[in-house]
């Protein structure tokens, strides 16, 4: 074992690609320190069989008795537990990285927490999302498809090999416009994309960029907000409005993170949720240093003035990140029966 490892849980819709993005990892050298789990929502666990079939010798195991999301018991944390414990091959060397391929009706923020009771051992969690090029407009009216590409802390674009030229640059506004927190994968290079896709997180810095108000791609039901600090706010207040904002939005707040400046400390904190998961706050950056203070909020289904409402209110200036919508323009939008209840 090594003193930390990474755990990926790999996420995608339905058809969008997890399975042969993770047996196509699992076929490079790189893999050969990873173990893998498979959740499927059916009964037979075809997905375990076909990454069996690829995987060589790297450990797996199958949860197949539901969408993991939707367990309220210990098994995945047990599972984990196994595999930690695990001897492995000499030949192999320790173990660095558990890949979790969900259901593809898994929302994430339930499946990490599943993730806390293993608090004690240190892993550096990420989600990684897959986005079918051909097939992602199609799919971003579904509940499930929002919530995984607005958790995600990278999302690995799938189908380019089939895909017209022009939908890159196109897939390319419609992930910034769901979650312009993440990291793009989007090389056309199918083995420099599998390798990317699973490699370590960059780090926990903000994109400037994100700060930008170019318009790009939106989601016709998921907001991506800034909010901006009017003055560096005591940490009371900061951990109240967080607090506040979790219980009013619930299963509706897919994703935040900010610097957000705090009068009790020379340096900005990091805080940062997938869904109502927050991580510790932590100090970021140098003493002293001029960082901006923002926090960026994905949310769905929000109302006029919602945000602004969160008590204490007045703490933030509100404006939305991202205006237009592609989806709208390419004709798929949502289907029928969501569109009516917007």
């Amino acid at each position: 074992m090594t003193d930390s490892l990474d755990f990926v849980v790999l996420t995608g819709f339905l058809g969008s690609g997890k399975t042969t993005l993770l047996r196509d990892y699992l076929a490079l050298p790189e893999a050969a320190d990873t173990a893998v789990i498979v959740n499927e929502a059916g009964e037979i666990g075809l997905d375990g069989l076909i990454l069996r079939e690829t995987g060589g010798d790297v450990p797996m195991t199958m949860l197949a008795n539901g969408c993991v999301c939707c367990q309220m018991t210990s098994d995945l944390a047990r599972t984990v537990e196994a595999l930690l414990a695990a001897e492995r091959p000499e030949s192999s060397g320790p173990l660095r990285r558990i890949v979790l391929e969900t259901s593809g009706l898994s929302k994430p923020g339930p499946v990490l927490r599943q993730l806390a009771s293993l608090a004690g051992f240190p892993m550096r969690v990420a989600v990684v999302a897959t986005y079918d090029a051909l097939r992602g407009p199609e799919t971003a009216g579904f509940e499930e498809a929002a919530a995984q590409w607005a958790a995600a802390h990278r999302i690995a674009l799938t189908k380019l090999d089939a895909a017209p030229p022009d939908r890159l640059g196109a897939a390319r506004a419609e992930i910034a416009g769901i979650n312009p927190l993440a990291e793009t994968v989007a090389d056309p290079d199918r083995r420099g994309a599998v390798a990317a896709a699973f490699a370590p997180l960059s780090g926990a810095g903000l994109d400037p960029a994100l700060l930008a108000p170019e318009p790009v791609g939106a989601h016709p039901r998921v907001a991506v907000w800034l909010a901006r600090p009017n003055v560096p706010l005591p940490y009371d207040d900061l951990a109240a409005w967080l607090d506040n904002l979790a219980g009013r939005l619930g299963e509706r707040l897919l994703r935040l993170k900010g610097l957000v400046g705090i009068a009790e400390s020379d340096r900005p904190l990091l805080v940062e949720s997938v869904g109502t998961l927050f991580s510790r706050p932590r100090p970021f950056g140098r003493p002293g240093a001029d960082a901006a203070s923002f926090v960026v909020v994905i949310a769905r289904d929000l109302a006029a003035g919602e945000l602004e409402a969160v008590a204490p209110a007045g703490l933030f200036r509100f404006a939305p990140r991202v205006p237009g919508n592609p989806f709208a323009r390419t004709g798929a939008g949502l289907p029928q029966a969501e569109a009516v209840r917007r």
